[in-house]
């Protein structure tokens, strides 16, 4: 046995001090940001049935969210909007009072350190619950645009810090950089959700945000999950057209191509762990099957080595509270 040549990996694993001085990747409570789905009306906190601890929230509960959100430590959130009107062209996603431009506004004037990234898209806010007009039975690109330059300029207006575009109509970010830097806004980034699938994944999030597709799907607009490629075509795309963020959607299941955009592009990777991933950890830690927090611990340092900069998560308070232990 003494002459047997063999590497000693087991050395830098055999303390605790050991192991953290040489671990390669770090989860910080800087890298979350925090999805809220505000809901016009009053004196309303829905729990999400799909998604325990995730809550449509009216404006007179958005105080006591924020306030927990600055406790944590938590810099951004993401805002989606649940509107008690829809119609045909979603017009309430850009309306002036629109919730979410409300909802931005209150937390700018009360938690200005606090980020605010508006969700760019008209699917909560439709009768029919696409991501753009109707014509012919499909979603029409280029005339979906146009309404989506005026929620993403009526969005800035009321302060957004960030534009994050989740439609994936061809030219998007082309489209919203020219309108926000027509209004005067040419220092607010875009965060695309440039690689966005067409997932299973999705399905609590249409309870959380009301935005079941009435007929169809939406395969037409968003990526076959079984493309690798195309994610790079699509994200070469919008950085083409300014964007300044590129979000992969779903997380898990789209590791490979987190790591594919983080080589091949120089700019901030946004991973969003979805509603199917949160919610699949809550049901199993719920029977006992598993250890929630290392699960999720475990799942969000993943994404990081994966190459994601920023991590949007559902998970966002309950990792935020961890990471102070």
């Amino acid at each position: 046995m003494k002459h047997l040549q063999f590497a000693r990996h087991r050395r830098l694993r055999s303390s605790a001090p050991l192991r953290s001085m040489v671990r390669e990747n770090h989860l910080r409570t800087e890298d979350l940001i925090y999805p809220l789905f505000i809901l016009e009306g009053e004196n309303k906190r829905n729990e999400v049935r799909s998604m325990p601890g995730v809550y449509q929230l009216t404006m007179d509960n958005l105080k006591a969210e924020m306030d927990e959100i600055a406790e944590l430590g938590i810099p951004s959130v993401l805002l989606f909007g649940v509107p008690e009107e829809k119609d045909e062209c979603g017009s309430q996603a850009y309306h002036d009072h629109g919730i979410v431009q409300v909802a931005t506004r209150f937390i700018k004037e009360n938690y200005p350190e606090i980020v605010v990234i508006a969700d760019t898209c008209l699917c909560e806010y439709t009768s029919h619950g696409h991501c753009g007009l109707i014509e012919n039975g499909d979603v029409h690109n280029d005339s979906s645009l146009e309404l989506l330059v005026k929620t993403a300029v009526s969005q800035a207006e009321a302060g957004a810090d960030i534009i994050a575009p989740s439609n994936m109509m061809d030219g998007f970010v082309a489209a919203i950089r020219e309108g926000l830097d027509e209004a005067g806004y040419e220092n607010i980034p875009i965060m695309s959700y440039g690689v966005k699938y067409a997932s299973a994944f999705y399905g609590p999030f249409r309870d959380a945000a009301d935005s079941t597709p009435q007929f169809g799907d939406r395969k037409t607009y968003q990526m076959d999950p079984a493309n690798r490629f195309e994610a790079l075509r699509e994200a070469e795309s919008d950085i083409d057209e300014g964007a300044d963020f590129m979000i992969v959607k779903p997380g898990m299941p789209y590791l490979d191509i987190v790591r594919d955009v983080k080589n091949n592009f120089n700019l901030p990777v946004v991973i969003y762990n979805v509603s199917g991933e949160y919610s699949m950890v809550k049901a199993a830690a719920a029977n006992g099957w598993i250890d929630e927090q290392r699960i999720v611990m475990e799942m969000l340092t993943g994404m990081k080595r994966a190459g994601a900069d920023l991590i949007i998560t559902y998970h966002a308070k309950d990792a935020a509270r961890w990471l102070k232990e």
